[in-house]
């Protein structure tokens, strides 16, 4: 297996994962931009972070 076709399929699966990301935390009203971010560094423990924490109350956007 080429080692580009390895890393290329990794960075589309790590991208499309943080915009998964985004939208779960914004449906759990939170700011879909920050967690985009932070899937972004974190990967699969920003998504365990949102899927665990509790939807953020109406005045509460982070």
């Amino acid at each position: 297996m080429d080692v580009e076709i390895v890393r290329t399929g990794y960075v589309v699966g790590w991208g499309t994962l943080s915009l998964i990301n985004a939208g779960l935390a914004q449906s759990k009203r939170r700011s879909g931009l920050i967690w985009w971010l932070l899937s972004l560094l974190l990967g699969p423990i920003a998504t365990l972070l949102i899927v665990v924490l509790p939807p953020a109350s109406s005045g509460d956007f982070r």
